[in-house]
């Protein structure tokens, strides 16, 4: 088997990040955990993946402080998993690779989960990158400078 490159030292932070959530599976987890999914049997049901599999991403991600691992809240003997601050932060990402998908990946009018503000029913509004001033960013507005550059 070949072995994945580590990227945990890594300058870059999109390499560093990528490095801790590992693979496609673990976003699904973290999208489902958004979701209200707490227990390994609700996220193997869910996801239809196999145990060992739903195993090995949910130990890397308490390994990464993403995820917390917590006795069930029903005083039962299993465990649950709870996302920490680290794991509520991958909101915003989460967010955008849905808004991305919902734009490039459905035809007009073919129907898909959506998401609405729990408050008032109504649709999330598209993210959208400002500057420290309120402007509106795309790609060619932002620049990456190397570590140690001011």
């Amino acid at each position: 088997m070949v072995k994945r490159t580590a990227f945990a030292d890594a300058e870059c932070p999109v390499a560093r990040s990528l490095d801790a959530i590992g693979d496609v599976w673990s976003l699904l987890i973290v999208r489902d955990a958004f979701d209200g999914i707490c227990r390994f049997g609700e996220f193997q049901r869910n996801l239809g993946m196999a145990r060992n599999i739903l195993s090995a991403r949910l130990r890397a991600l308490v390994e990464h402080g993403i995820f917390e691992l917590l006795p069930a809240a029903d005083g039962s003997a299993y465990q649950q998993y709870r996302l920490t601050e680290k794991g509520r932060g991958l909101f915003p990402l989460i967010i955008g690779l849905r808004q991305w998908g919902e734009a490039f990946f459905f035809t007009q009018g073919e129907a898909h989960s959506r998401l609405v503000d729990r408050q008032t029913g109504q649709p999330i509004r598209p993210l959208e990158l400002r500057a420290e001033d309120g402007r509106l960013l795309g790609p060619e507005d932002c620049r990456r400078l190397p570590a140690g550059e001011a």
